[in-house]
């Protein structure tokens, strides 16, 4: 793989709030721009998504400030299943969550991360794409969100 991870896009950068609606307005009040719609994820268990390889009906509530080529993107955790985003929340409060890449033919890129003793944590479908989190804490000091538009070569297993 020429460049390691696969790509060098990066696509979001993410926050876990408790209440996003709140969190909404004082970024848009500090941005200087509208707020943008609040959406809920899909149950977990309808997407395909797992928590450290186990099924997780993990839901968010979401919100995409488009920012330049990069998101800010907002995440509050709904319910009580296990999720990375509860996790954060959890164990470090409000703040930091994750950087994203987009990515295409992310079980490469995962395995490359695995090389790295970079484990994949939590993984769901979006339509088409799919999403996944992996724990580079160690080695990076940060969460990786891999995004692909569409799951060519399958889904991203851990």
């Amino acid at each position: 793989m020429g460049n390691g991870l696969g790509s060098t896009t990066l696509a979001q950068v993410a926050f876990v709030v408790r209440d996003i609606e709140s969190a909404v307005q004082r970024w848009a009040d500090v941005l200087g721009v509208p707020a943008p719609n609040i959406i809920t994820t899909q149950p977990g268990l309808q997407c395909e998504q797992t928590y450290h390889g186990v099924p997780s009906d993990a839901q968010a509530k979401l919100a995409f400030f488009n920012l330049g080529g990069v998101q800010l993107e907002l995440i509050e955790p709904m319910g009580e299943a296990d999720s990375a985003w509860h996790e954060v929340l959890r164990e470090k409060g409000e703040g930091f969550h994750h950087i994203a890449f987009w990515v295409e033919g992310m079980p490469t890129s995962a395995e490359f991360l695995k090389t790295k003793g970079i484990g994949m944590t939590h993984r769901g479908d979006m339509g088409e794409g799919q999403f996944a989190y992996f724990d580079a804490n160690e080695t990076l000091g940060v969460t990786i969100e891999l995004l692909e538009k569409v799951r060519r070569d399958g889904r991203v297993e851990g």
